[in-house]
């Protein structure tokens, strides 16, 4: 058997609360530190400090939506916020290398889905590759946008896409809020440190 030490402060069961790596890397980069010393830019072990310290900023979960000619699309984003009143603006920060975001960007609209602490299956599931994201999952098209809105969130965020500019290895999404709903759900899913989190009551 092949002991492995745990590090102090992690429960014995941490891996179980771990989401897929592709959400990990869409929020925090990418685990090859080798592909980055290739980067004379950036050093190896700047991205894992990067990595270490942008983990320990806890924010909300969200699936961001859209509804396109060949059918719904979706993606789990933790890089999530408001912009601004007036006008009001949000943004969300797809990566380059999402499947999803062109599709989305050709729609010109989506929703953020704020999800609720018992949609981490949820989570997972817009954050996988290769797989029917919305199999077994109950939405309603916005009245707005037509964009997929999943039940039991905790709130909804209808809007058309205001702008587009590139960051790094990421584009800052600027949407233009068409309409704003709150759900039946109270408690947040969070994510901190890689891992799933509910608030304490």
């Amino acid at each position: 058997m092949v002991r492995v030490d745990i590090p102090d402060g992690v429960a014995p069961d941490a891996a179980t609360t771990w989401p897929p790596r592709e959400l990990i890397d869409s929020y925090l980069g990418s685990f090859d530190f080798s592909a980055v010393a290739a980067d004379a830019h950036v050093a190896p072990e700047m991205a894992r400090q990067f990595r270490d310290v942008l983990g320990r900023f806890a924010s909300g979960v969200t699936v961001v939506t859209a509804s396109t000619g060949g059918g719904p699309t979706g993606m789990t984003c933790q890089s999530f916020s408001s912009v601004s009143l007036e006008p009001p603006l949000v943004m969300f920060l797809p990566a380059k290398t999402s499947r999803a975001w062109p599709v989305m960007r050709t729609a010109g609209h989506f929703t953020v889905n704020l999800l609720a602490s018992d949609q981490e299956a949820l989570s997972n599931q817009f954050a996988a590759k290769g797989v029917d994201k919305f199999a077994g999952v109950a939405w309603e098209p916005a009245p707005s946008t037509g964009a997929p809105r999943l039940e039991g969130a905790l709130a909804w965020i209808d809007c058309t896409i205001h702008a587009v500019h590139e960051a790094g290895d990421h584009y800052v999404v600027l949407g233009r809020v068409q309409e704003l709903v709150v759900g039946a759900a109270t408690q947040p899913l969070i994510f901190y440190r890689s891992a799933y989190h509910r608030l304490a009551e």
